[in-house]
């Protein structure tokens, strides 16, 4: 995809950090861009730090957690701008502790988040994507290639997740769909 102007991304946890970085990057190649947060104001408050034409950005409450949410989350960028080229799942979290401190609640929340948060998202794009024969981004980290000491959740969850987008891969391209893992440094 050379000509970015006017293609939909869809960017999970765009209202900080990366994900905010990535939005405004493309609003800034001409693409129509939909953000999420699991708060609908840190979503409105970050859409309108990105500066972009209310019309070329859509700020949506979903908790990558829940299938239902992305679900909905996708049906609203389809109704706003009729098609979806590029998912970013970048949605995630980190708890750091050794694992005999490592609480059920934190493993479950990084989990929940950083591997299953990106099945939802992907589950809920697929049939945009196919038909768009879009792009999957997922955002890992070193952490998914390389583990370090107090790192049990957010390195099973990178590591499922570089995994994950491989599988995906190989099931995705026959309609066409690219897959990419970016693996920013942790």
């Amino acid at each position: 995809m050379t000509d970015l102007k006017n293609k939909v991304a869809y960017i999970t946890g765009g209202s900080k950090g990366i994900g905010f970085g990535i939005a405004k990057t493309l609003l800034d190649a001409g693409m129509r861009v939909a953000i999420t947060s699991r708060q609908q104001e840190a979503a409105d408050k970050a859409a309108q730090s990105l500066g972009a034409d209310p019309s070329r950005i859509l700020a949506l409450q979903s908790s990558v957690a829940s299938l239902e949410d992305e679900t909905k989350a996708v049906a609203a960028i389809m109704e706003k701008f009729g098609q979806l080229d590029v998912l970013v799942a970048n949605a995630g979290v980190g708890h750091f502790a050794p694992i005999d401190q490592l609480s059920e609640e934190d493993w479950k929340a990084t989990i929940d988040t950083n591997l299953t948060g990106v099945f939802n998202s992907v589950k809920a794009s697929i049939d945009a994507l196919k038909k768009s024969e879009g792009y999957i981004i997922t955002v890992a980290s070193l952490a998914g290639t390389n583990f370090f000491e107090n790192g049990a959740a957010y390195n099973a969850s990178k590591f499922g997740l570089v995994g994950f987008s491989q599988a995906i891969m190989l099931d995705l391209r026959k309609y066409g769909i690219k897959v990419t893992t970016i693996m920013p440094g942790s």
